[in-house]
């Protein structure tokens, strides 16, 4: 959530930040919002004033054993309800500003590319050369039917559209490349934490998904629960309403969870295979961090994803995404897309974002800075996409009959060098 110091500061600078996003946000209501709430509590605190005066006169009065008179009480009266009626509606106004204020997305950083869309991203490097085949590669859900480690026909049986069934090695595949992240990440120094995949209203609206992402979301019909869409947001709550110690900064936090997402918008993209489904496995990296260091913080944590890229020799390329392609809540969003062999492109697997102090506000995320609280700076990524691994594993590591070489790393958590064809 913005600070409403900054669109009071500078309303035009806010107006082409949400035009460089292709918002056309219309902040003349919040304006008016603003001016009214001013104008209220200047008139609360007149009568509070004046209420205070009256009471001293009473006591007074009360005190020398003289009447009190009738008109002086009606209009004492007449001032509370006066007080309380004006309390009612800066409530209603401070509610309706704050309404206004949580739909409202980040203002990009300074560094960000403007543009509208993908095509004006910013590729930034390439790491690693997509392998070359002596054979035509197949699409990894081919490779994945074929070797009875995947079966999307029964998922869809079992639960529709976008789903996906692992067997037989696959199921071990997908360990290994949750353990590998897993471990790998805590060697760089995070911690590791296990958490609820049900979140409550409160949590999502913390990190941003709600209001605005609402139909993204998978909700549970009695109660005011959801699905998580990433990890992100259970762990980003934990310090919601903490302060923490400046010493302890920067706190880092690793977690394996399933996502779930609706997808809306996407129908018609990527509809087959392990891309876009609505339930995928994924590691998050998760940071809260001295706002001082904020910038550098989102470098390393962009180079402890892509490092398991690295690790599993899967080649990607970094891309800086531009102010037209950024998330709702993200200050300054790097995309990390692996190579598919198949496709003969490159695919998203991890986002890793900068929201600077905007979940912070949302959540009243503080530490203390020579006993000052100001508000953290909060960071995640994704370290990376575990399907969307999987799915690049088998489309660059397929063999010409039919097989799949496992990757050296993963050797060690599959207990197998090679995925063999059952069929």
């Amino acid at each position: 959530m913005l600070d409403i110091k900054i669109i009071r500061k500078d309303i035009e600078k806010v107006k082409c930040a949400m035009l460089s996003r292709n918002q056309d946000v219309d902040l003349s209501k919040l304006v008016s919002l603003d001016m009214e709430r001013k104008i209220l509590v200047s008139q609360i605190e007149q009568l509070r004033v004046k209420r205070n005066k009256w009471s001293e006169e009473v006591g007074k009065l009360k005190r020398e054993n003289k009447d009190i008179p009738r008109g002086f009480i009606a209009g004492a009266s007449a001032l509370k309800d006066k007080i309380q009626e004006q309390d009612k509606r800066l409530l209603i106004v401070e509610n309706q500003i704050e309404d206004f204020l949580v739909r409202i997305p980040n203002i990009p950083d300074e560094s960000v590319p403007i543009g509208k869309d993908a095509s004006d991203n910013r590729v930034v490097k390439f790491v690693g050369e997509p392998k070359k085949f002596s054979f035509k590669p197949k699409y990894h859900w081919e490779i994945g039917e074929k070797l009875d480690i995947l079966d999307f026909n029964m998922a869809s049986e079992i639960s529709g559209s976008r789903f996906a069934i692992l067997k037989n090695e696959g199921c071990d595949l997908e360990r290994s490349i949750i353990s590998f992240f897993l471990d790998t990440h805590k060697k760089k120094g995070y911690k590791e934490i296990i958490v609820p995949y049900l979140v409550n209203r409160v949590s999502m609206r913390g990190t941003g998904q709600l209001p605005n992402l609402e139909e993204d979301l998978f909700k549970c019909a009695n109660d005011d629960l959801y699905l998580i869409p990433t990890a992100e947001v259970p762990v980003t709550n934990i310090y919601r309403d903490c302060v923490l110690e400046e010493s302890s900064l920067p706190q880092k936090y690793v977690s394996y969870s399933a996502c779930f997402r609706r997808e809306a918008g996407s129908y018609g993209k990527d509809t087959k295979g392990l891309i876009r489904n609505h339930q995928f496995d994924k590691v998050e990296l998760v940071k809260f961090v001295n706002p001082e260091t904020s910038d550098e913080e989102l470098e390393f944590l962009v180079l402890d994803a892509g490092n398991v890229l690295e690790l599993l020799k899967l080649p990607y390329r970094l891309v800086l995404l531009s102010t037209g392609e950024i998330g709702f809540s993200s200050s300054k969003t790097y995309d990390l897309e692996v190579w598919f062999a198949g496709d003969g492109m490159y695919r998203e697997i991890s986002s890793c974002s900068n929201f600077k102090d905007f979940q912070a506000r949302r959540m009243n995320i503080k530490y203390l800075k020579n006993k000052r609280r100001e508000l953290v700076h909060t960071l995640n990524g994704s370290g990376v996409a575990v399907g969307r691994t999987f799915a690049a594993i088998l489309e660059n590591y397929q063999q010409e009959d039919g097989s799949v070489t496992v990757p050296e790393v993963l050797r060690k958590y599959t207990g197998f060098d090679v995925i063999n064809s059952r069929r």
